[in-house]
């Protein structure tokens, strides 16, 4: 006879029996040895996934350091990550044994949208050749040398201009300051700047912006660790597949503008002789030139060369509304050795010591990269006393070196005295490092230099910040993927 309790029994039966056999190959695919980093206990299947605050992502990592110790690990769905902490850990694992990260870890989400090419999330002999190519052609064309700043100096102008429109009323510098600092990158690699009012180039900024935030998002964790899964669902991360489809139409359209009048014998910019270079390398076998890595590597460099460098002068800006009696030193600093009148050059830096620390501070309490980009080990390393096995995710906390008590006698405090000795003079510290360190050094750190002393000393030159009549600077940020980013569209005055 039929006997449905039988049949309840067994299907629970079965259930439990699934349930036991994906914990237990979970646990047993997971385990780690004794001599692996220390961390928070992982739940089956997603881990620590659901134990870090991603509004807030480094301030978690840096809390769960005091609990585990520089070099602690977390289990991401299905990927282990050990994140590193304090300037002495991430010394010895990023330069002293740099060649065991050099490599970037192949995420889902980021292979969707890269499909390993470009220079920031590719490897081997193809990143090689790329990174190589990229630093001789922008240096080529004046990447961190004095010929770029008169374009620089130029575009302030535009800048400039564009805030005088405001005639004194308050206005949000963000679009303007985007816009700015993109405009150099687009001198290099396109041979041309954007006007302002541009609505395509306004929407590929704000298109960076976007994406850059979802990506650092548990909806990014959540497609990396279940690609399959999250591929059939809607949600944020199909917007960022949609965004960067849409914005390497917008190079391909500037590529196709520039085949039309491409003279090899003349190259006008990066474009120009990445398409020299693919015609000098055809039928090589170990080339890496093609058109669909041409576009991701204009991609790489915008998101490099502009979005870090507009968000730090955004801070600048806060910051200098907030604290008017640093801005008037700057102010006095440059007037004094400067003027009003002449424009400034990267010469000026040397006599502008406490301008010079003003904008170190900026960086190092804007923390604008507070994670830096992820590598991954090519080979089991040693690192403080642990053994961290190939093919590991490795994370280098940058905000626990700009934010240690031991490096900074004020870690929480906009202070330049950080950055000043007891004469005045400027003095270099081991523990700034807002641009990592390493092999993997940020690409574009001696041109966001050169952009961030030109662009901040200009407007201290000629303007001075400060919030509308009634309204306090907010000093909250808003966590990116590759950037803590201040409030958007918070309203400036200003007077000449």
């Amino acid at each position: 006879l039929y006997d449905p309790t039988l049949v309840v029994t067994g299907g629970q039966c079965l259930l439990l029996f699934a349930a036991v056999f994906l914990l237990t190959a979970d646990y047993i695919k997971n385990r780690r040895s004794a001599s692996f980093p220390p961390g928070p206990f992982p739940l089956p299947i997603v881990g620590n996934m659901f134990s870090v605050n991603y509004s807030r992502t480094h301030e978690s990592l840096t809390q769960l350091a005091e609990t585990y110790g520089d070099v602690f690990s977390l289990r991401m769905g299905q990927v282990w990550m050990v994140v590193l902490n304090r300037f002495d850990v991430l010394k010895e694992a990023l330069v002293n044994q740099g060649d065991s990260l050099v490599d970037r870890p192949d995420s889902p989400l980021q292979q969707e949208i890269s499909h390993g090419l470009g220079v920031i999330f590719s490897n081997g002999n193809l990143w090689k050749q790329q990174r190589r190519f990229a630093l001789s052609t922008l240096r080529y064309f004046g990447f961190g040398k004095k010929s770029l700043e008169p374009i620089i100096l130029d575009e302030f102008r535009h800048c400039a201009k564009e805030i005088d429109g405001f005639q004194g009323k308050p206005f949000a510098p963000h679009l303007i300051i985007n816009n700015v600092v993109s405009n150099i990158i687009c001198s290099l690699v396109f041979g041309h700047r954007f006007e302002y009012s541009n609505e395509k180039f306004k929407k590929l900024m704000a298109w960076f912006e976007q994406s850059l935030q979802i990506e650092a998002s548990v909806w990014s964790q959540l497609y990396n660790s279940f690609p399959l899964l999250m591929k059939c669902l809607p949600g944020p991360h199909q917007t960022v597949k949609q965004i960067w489809r849409d914005t390497k139409d917008f190079v391909r359209a500037e590529l196709k503008d520039h085949k039309k009048n491409w003279d090899a014998s003349d190259p006008r910019d990066y474009i120009d002789c990445y398409l020299s270079e693919i015609e000098k390398t055809k039928g090589q076998a170990d080339s890496s030139f093609d058109e669909e890595n041409l576009i991701m590597c204009v991609i790489d460099l915008f998101v490099a060369g502009s979005e870090t460098t507009s968000t730090t002068l955004r801070w600048a800006f806060l910051y200098m509304a907030k604290y008017p009696e640093i801005q008037e030193k700057v102010q006095a600093e440059i007037d004094r050795m400067i003027g009003q009148s002449r424009q400034l050059s990267m010469e000026d830096r040397a006599k502008l010591p406490y301008t010079d620390a003003v904008l170190h501070e900026i960086q190092r309490i804007g923390n604008i990269a507070p994670l830096s980009l992820p590598h991954i080990t090519s080979k089991e390393m040693q690192l403080a006393g642990y053994t961290i096995q190939k093919g590991i995710t490795i994370i280098p906390n940058l905000t626990s070196v700009l934010f240690d008590k031991n490096e900074w006698e004020t870690p929480y405090t906009f202070n330049p005295g950080h950055f000043l000795d007891k004469e005045g003079k400027f003095v270099k510290r081991a523990a700034f490092i807002p641009f990592s360190a390493g092999k993997r050094l940020c690409l574009g750190e001696n041109l966001a230099k050169m952009e961030l002393f030109l662009f901040f000393t200009s407007f201290m030159q000629h303007f001075t910040f400060a919030m509308p009549a009634g309204k306090k600077p907010i000093l909250d940020f808003r966590f990116g993927a590759t950037a803590v980013e201040p409030p958007l569209f918070q309203d400036f005055c200003y007077c000449l």
